[in-house]
């Protein structure tokens, strides 16, 4: 008798060798679903350590002892903490982060509200903050070492350098109070017209827009201008491609893997790291409503607004790594 043959030994290696490109996304997908199971023993096992008690908390200072054991049966903090992490994971898988011990209302149903206006929020300043990094990206490239390239950088530093409050509470002082340009607080609510609501979002928008886009434009740039020194690059010039259109059509697509992992992780942070800018801004969003949270101690929002955000960054992350895998010929086409 034969041998068997090796892909028949090793179906998983068979189904690689096969479908490399289908075979790295699902990895892809698999490793996110098991790095946002072990964030979710994070954020579980890390509120759970922290100090304080919601009891303590709810009830004050001068509370007996009876009655705080009270609250904790009533709330289930009595048992132990396995038992109520897997109830919870399981109730959170389904949708369902169970109710809130402040307001006693459904977490999923005041997160659904949250959630909506954080993505608007977000969503719009991506639209804006994406084609602009990459656009300026491009002409700082074009115009590299002169004069539009260096105001560029030094703006775009100066951008980096300052944190996103600071830059809220410049465009409040500025636009808000002296000029009274914009709306603040940025409040929005369900019977908002679209025009309206764009313009009380006008300042946390600027506010993200400035924080994400000199990131962005700056790896843009990196990634255009190390693709500018390759060999196919110089013919393209040689052959008397203008060096505008050398650059978009050329450079740019085969920079494009950097530049789509740059901008995922902006957008990210675009949804994550607009805590701080609703706070600032009172904006209804999820970051506000989690900080509200935190005051009270009131764990089952923290513990949902923590895995909602790791969710989405993971998410993100993942699909970064997805398209940037798509735009790589040789996994597109292997031999």
């Amino acid at each position: 008798m034969t041998d068997p043959a090796p892909s028949n030994i090793l179906p998983g290696l068979g189904f690689r060798q096969r479908f490399p490109l289908l075979a790295l996304i699902l990895e892809r997908f698999v490793l996110s679903l098991v790095l946002l199971f072990a964030v979710s023993i994070l954020i579980f096992g890390g509120l759970e350590a922290l100090p304080g008690d919601f009891a303590t908390t709810y009830l004050g200072q001068s509370a007996t002892p009876q009655a705080v054991a009270n609250i904790r049966e009533d709330l289930g903090l009595n048992r132990p903490v396995t038992t109520r992490y897997v109830e919870w994971l399981g109730n959170a898988v389904q949708g369902d982060f169970g109710t809130s011990w402040a307001s006693k209302n459904s977490v999923s149903e005041q997160i659904g509200k949250r959630l909506g206006n954080s993505l608007f929020l977000a969503g719009f300043a991506a639209v804006i903050s994406v084609p602009l990094a990459v656009g300026l990206g491009m002409l700082s490239v074009h115009f590299r070492n002169r004069m539009p390239d260096k105001i560029i950088n030094v703006i775009s530093l100066a951008a980096i350098s300052l944190p996103e409050f600071f830059i809220g509470y410049l465009l409040i002082l500025f636009f808000a109070v002296k000029f009274g340009m914009a709306t603040f607080p940025a409040t929005v609510y369900d019977s908002m017209g679209f025009v309206e609501r764009l313009k009380a979002i006008a300042l946390p928008t600027a506010t993200l827009v400035l924080v994400v886009l000199a990131h962005m434009m700056r790896m843009t740039r990196a990634a255009i201008l190390s693709v500018m020194s390759s060999a196919y690059m110089e013919t393209a010039e040689l052959k008397g491609l203008s060096a505008f259109r050398s650059i978009v059509k050329h450079a740019a697509p085969n920079a494009l893997a950097p530049i789509i992992n740059v901008v995922a992780l902006n957008l990210a942070y675009l949804v994550v790291g607009v805590v701080v800018v609703e706070v600032v801004f009172v904006y209804p969003g999820m970051g506000q409503y989690m900080v509200d949270a935190v005051t009270v101690r009131d764990m089952p929002v923290v513990q949902a607004c923590g895995l909602i955000f790791a969710a989405v960054y993971i998410f993100l992350n993942m699909t970064a790594d997805i398209l940037a895998i798509v735009a790589n010929p040789r996994l597109r086409h292997p031999r």
